[in-house]
């Protein structure tokens, strides 16, 4: 059903070390508003939509979503290479460190793990858009956040095409709900 490619969906370079910042990226991994959670859930409400035009839709961009942890990973891979023990203590990565030392594991940039309580399914075709909708603004939100504790363009850039991506599966989702309001007559 996938085909994977071995290659970001934008490219990511980072330079500098940055670990408070990695600490903050986190929250798009495995918090509740992540990418993660979002994959998840939209792979998962894809089976009750009610038409192809739904499940291809949930399919794609949930797909997309998988796509995107793999960027966000990139990028935290990225700002702790080659971070001390000292270093990663005063990030307040100590707790990371002493389970996965420096490998990734999903929880948010407090450090609580990621639940599958983060995703959200009704059945109700409606419900699950406009949650999906919600979920994309408290994405594109983050990642405005996230923009606004860095000046390091090579952070800025891919924040921003991930904060772009979040815009656009809005206006998808925003469009087949009001088709489905139509047709289903909700």
């Amino acid at each position: 059903m996938f085909a994977y490619q071995k290659r970001l969906q934008y490219p990511i370079d980072i330079k500098k070390k940055d670990l408070k910042l990695a600490k903050c990226l986190l929250s798009q991994y495995g918090g509740p508003y992540g990418e993660l959670a979002a994959s998840l859930q939209y792979l998962n409400q894809r089976f009750s939509m009610p038409d192809g035009r739904g499940k291809a839709l949930l399919t794609d961009i949930g797909t997309e979503e998988l796509g995107h942890v793999e960027m966000i990973c990139t990028m935290i891979y990225q700002l702790m290479k080659g971070a001390t023990i000292e270093e990663l203590k005063a990030a307040g990565l100590g707790g990371q460190y002493a389970q996965n030392d420096h490998a990734l594991y999903p929880t948010d940039a407090s450090g609580v793990p990621f639940t599958i309580t983060y995703t959200q399914t009704t059945g109700d075709a409606i419900a699950d858009l406009e949650s999906n909708m919600a979920g994309e603004q408290r994405a594109r939100a983050t990642y405005e956040h996230l923009m606004d504790l860095t000046d390091d363009p090579d952070v800025l850039q891919p924040l921003a095409f991930l904060r772009q991506r979040e815009i656009i599966h809005y206006q998808r989702f925003k469009e087949l709900k009001n088709i489905y309001q139509k047709e289903l007559k909700k």
